[in-house]
């Protein structure tokens, strides 16, 4: 679908801003919506014209569902049994990414983690089919790196955000839009 498509679907939300989603392509898009609070709910990807990837914010962003289980401002220990269940009962094959957040690939969903006010909540970031392999893997896959960005999936060892304190990443200009 066409960015003009994506506003169509989103009721009650105006584009908020544009931006540059990836330091290493000028042609991935990045818009953010939000609703009248001006306040990010929605993140579209496009790419060609083409969106390709939306990931909801789990703070403003709507409720998005799986199975009738809700995937947007949950407890991550409480959402990633639910993934690990439907794993054991064959009807989802869950996988990690490098930097521990699970995801279905044959979905194209993975769940990453936002800090809200009231502690750490999960936020769903979905991709089309043509986009779904490997997209847990956040360096294979389709999603843009400015979803990477930030609060890290709860893991013991792990450290909280990437990039970590201290560590440069190779990007240039360009800059992470949040």
């Amino acid at each position: 679908m066409g960015m003009s498509e994506a506003t169509a679907v989103l009721p009650g939300m105006t584009e908020l801003r544009r931006f540059q989603a990836d330091p290493s392509s000028q042609e991935i898009l990045g818009v953010e919506f939000g609703t009248g609070r001006e306040e990010p709910a929605v993140y579209a990807y496009f790419t060609d014209g083409r969106l390709f990837c939306v990931a909801v914010d789990a703070v403003h962003g709507p409720q998005v569902t799986l199975w009738g289980r809700e995937l947007t401002a949950c407890t991550p220990a409480d959402l990633e049994e639910f993934l690990l269940h439907a794993d054991r009962c064959g009807v989802a094959d869950v996988s990690y990414g490098p930097r521990g957040n699970p995801g279905v690939n044959g979905l194209g969903l993975v769940v990453r983690v936002q800090q809200g006010a009231g502690g750490v909540a999960t936020r769903p970031i979905m991709v089309g089919r043509s986009w779904a392999d490997r997209c847990t893997d956040d360096w294979e896959g389709a999603i843009p790196e400015c979803e990477w960005v930030g609060r890290l999936w709860p893991c013991a060892g792990q450290p909280g955000s990437w990039p970590p304190p201290g560590h440069e990443p190779h990007w240039g200009d360009w800059q992470p839009p949040f």
